[in-house]
């Protein structure tokens, strides 16, 4: 199906299931353990062997040998792997590094070998037998020190310029200039990097924990020089990824390598202290940025640059991407700016780019206000555009009302927002959570030993478009099953994609079954990024067209004419259940969704505003959150229980990134020191007392035929910038280092409090 002409009035539209807040279909699985996650799989494949991973004791440098002489006489051991043996590797399309070392070293914990055994204890036991000597090379590892090495990279629009910056910045009355720093941040899902891998002559099945499943396939089949047919990928249940099972890791690669040499499956998982070094995490940043406003508060020149660590070959962190977006200012620049380190790999953590973006540019733009005598929410709402105004190409005419929309934008480099309800956002939350009560003086209110502060910040982030595919069969007894290797990670998937086909088909709930995660089912566009739910759904949506169009043609009714509902098909008088309908054999409904150019004529974004109340003790600095909300918009919200489930989680982890979150470098030796849940600190209830989140009722036909948007990373976007902001309202101190630990409070902390 292709989309490329807004979203007319369709089936999805009489929201009878989809739209409501359905009780997760996979709930009863999770619930009582049921569900099968990867190391789960006890029931796929018999006689499965257990492997452990040894991780690189250096950054960088290069292998002299490996003794596992002791390793291979332990208790137990069936075989051992490592590159001299492994054969010919590729590097995966999505992969920085080689997911194997040797002889080079690229960075810490890179897995050396593989010990594979009959019990986990004995790999693990063994696996600290392998003798390993190494010859270190020097390495960078402190981003402010190769800071003036970085680069920007080609081909990624990682430099914008509209009009002259420089001149309007010096020439403004009111400028903030202000450099802000954001940590080194580990994904720390539930559970592990896991997989199990077997061969059946040269076949191989692999069963995992990965979030795109159709990349993994590729990346599994190129890495070990496989023709793609030749890999089945399974991953029906995630605990959690934020971005790091997007890639193929180690563990399932290590895993297939071991079942070849073992010559029997094999199962591996990357043990806690080795996920933060071995996969990827969000690459600390330090950023820039300038903003020159009238004395009246209209922003005359911005400017935001972002600089971040990685690896030969990696990408930057695009923290300044959404200010080329966001509001409003005739002179603007832009700058996402890449140092190579010996760190390892930086990659997609949970809104890449916006989350460390807006951590700083919210701040900064409080700092705005603040140097104007506004209100921090008045000052944004004054600088609200309707139009993209980040684009050096000045072709259409800058009066977004002098044409119609659809002759105005087919070729406006400006063009405008299909739906952007940002100022309505910001009213809202400031009514809802009672703005008015904020003290514009700092350091004002206290409640007991606690000083209390209200802050607030912009939730913004792009909806992505990307093709999705899905099949849909209905069988004799009425039962309707979607097929497509779309992934749920916790945020709904299956109970959404159900809600589509049952809204479509006009088939109760109960009568849908969803199979997802199977690189056997048609190819969807995986989750990530926000864009899974709004896409998948879109699939499923084009794949029941079609079988609507079957059934009707196999009953004798016109296709055209043809409504769906409470399990019937009607046209005119005459109706006709669906499983008479269907016949002896099952009819087959697939295809894909397949978007144009209308993301480019309309730009498609995400708005919210985030409230946040924290207090701080007087005495000790210590920060606790008191309360938080969120408003969103986000286009038609496909389930409002599992999207605020969504939200409330982002909104947690950007607490963690304001607070407490950051992988510690260890700048002599190259590595994250503190890699494991036990020092790599994440919030936890106690520290989320509560939590509250609005929808703005909002269809967006731009989008899809859902006239959905992505929801999930907009919980997060502004979230550490809310907070920073709300600390600084109830105590005076500034900080712009994350997190925002009491070391940097207690310092400048006035006696007299």
């Amino acid at each position: 199906m292709k989309f490329n002409e807004p979203a007319t009035t369709n089936p999805i539209d009489q929201l009878k299931v989809v739209g409501q807040p359905i009780d997760r279909v996979d709930g009863p699985l999770k619930t009582t353990g049921t569900a099968p996650y990867a190391m789960d799989r006890h029931d796929v494949v018999p006689n499965q062997a257990h492997g452990y991973i040894v991780g690189s004791a250096i950054p960088k440098g290069r292998i002299v040998s490996v003794d596992l002489s002791a390793a291979k006489a332990a208790p137990g051991v069936i075989t051992i792997v490592t590159a001299q043996n492994a054969g010919k590797l590729t590097k995966g399309n999505f992969n920085t590094a080689d997911l194997l070392a040797g002889p080079r070293v690229q960075h810490y914990h890179q897995a050396v070998a593989l010990v594979v055994a009959e019990t986990f204890e004995q790999a693990r036991d063994a696996a600290h037998l392998v003798r390993v000597k190494y010859e270190r090379d020097n390495g960078d590892y402190d981003l402010q020190a190769v800071k003036t090495k970085a680069i920007a990279p080609k081909g990624e629009n990682a430099e914008t310029a509209v009009g002259n910056f420089t001149g309007a910045f010096a020439s403004s009355p009111v400028r903030l200039d202000a450099e802000y720093h954001t940590a080194h941040e580990s994904h720390s899902m539930m559970e592990p990097h896991a997989s199990i891998a077997a061969w059946d002559g040269d076949q191989l099945t692999v069963w995992t924990s990965n979030q795109m499943i159709a990349w993994g396939k590729g990346d599994v089949a190129r890495t070990l020089g496989l023709k793609k047919d030749k890999v089945h990928l399974m991953s029906p249940y995630i605990g959690g990824g934020f971005g790091s099972k997007l890639f193929v890791r180690a563990d399932a690669v290590m895993a297939a390598l071991g079942a070849k040499a073992a010559r029997r499956p094999v199962k591996v998982a990357l043990q806690r202290a080795l996920i933060p070094n071995n996969t990827t995490h969000r690459s600390a940043t330090i950023q820039r940025i300038r903003i020159g406003a009238t004395r009246e508060g209209k922003i005359t020149a911005i400017a935001h640059e972002s600089w971040s660590g990685n690896l030969p070959d990696g990408s930057p962190e695009n923290a300044a991407t959404q200010t080329r977006a966001l509001y409003a200012g005739e002179h603007r620049m832009t700058a996402n700016r890449v140092a190579f380190m010996d760190l390892p790999e930086a990659n997609a953590m949970r809104a890449p780019g916006e989350a460390p973006g807006m951590a700083a540019l919210e701040i900064a733009m409080d700092e705005m206000a603040e140097k104007l005598g506004m209100d921090p929410v008045q000052f944004r709402i004054l600088n609200d555009t309707q139009v993209v105004p980040d684009n050096p190409k000045k072709e259409a005419s800058s009066d977004p009302q002098s044409k119609k929309p659809e002759e105005q934008t087919k070729h406006n480099p400006n063009p405008p927002y299909s739906k952007r309800q940002f100022i309505q956002c910001l009213q809202q939350g400031a009514e809802r959570f009672g703005w008015n009560r904020r003290s514009a003086k700092p350091g004002q209110v206290r409640d007991g030993r606690w000083l209390v502060g209200m802050g607030v910040a912009a939730a913004f982030r792009d909806n992505l478009l990307t093709k999705s595919a899905a099949r849909v069969r209905l069988d004799r007894r009425g039962i309707l099953t979607v097929e497509t290797d779309m992934t749920d990670i916790g945020t709904g998937s299956y109970t959404i994609l159900a809600q589509t086909a049952s809204e479509m088909m006009g088939v109760p709930l109960e009568r849908v079954k969803v199979r997802l995660g199977d690189s056997s089912f048609p190819a969807s566009c995986g989750s990530g990024g926000q864009w899974g739910g709004n896409n998948s759904a879109a699939g499923v949506y084009a794949a029941c067209i079609k079988l609507r169009e079957a059934i009707a043609r196999q009953a004798g009714f016109e296709p055209e004419r043809a409504i769906f509902a409470d399990g019937l098909i009607r046209v005119g008088e005459r109706s006709l259940p669906l499983a008479q309908a269907v016949g002896e054999r099952e009819l087959v409904g697939e295809d894909m969704i397949e978007y144009g150019d209308i993301d480019k004529r309309f730009h498609q974004s995400t708005f919210g505003a985030h409230f946040v109340e924290v207090g701080v003790d007087a005495a000790t600095c210590e920060v606790r959150v008191r309360r938080m909300l969120a408003v969103c918009a986000a286009g038609r919200i496909l389930n409002p229980k599992t999207a605020r489930s969504q939200v409330i989680g982002a909104m947690t982890m950007g607490v963690g990134a304001a607070l407490m979150e950051e992988l510690a470098v260890d700048k002599r030796l190259g590595y994250f020191v503190n890699h494991d849940l036990a020092t790599y600190e994440v919030p936890v209830h106690a520290d989320i007392p509560h939590q509250e989140v609005i929808f703005l009722d909002e269809t967006d036909p731009m989008s899809s035929p859902m006239k959905a948007k992505g929801i999930a990373e907009l919980g997060i976007c502004g979230v550490a910038a809310a907070v920073a902001n709300a600390v600084y309202n109830a105590t005076g101190m500034r900080v712009r280092e994350y997190p925002i630990t009491l070391d940097k409070l207690i310092t400048k902390m006035p006696l007299a409090v």
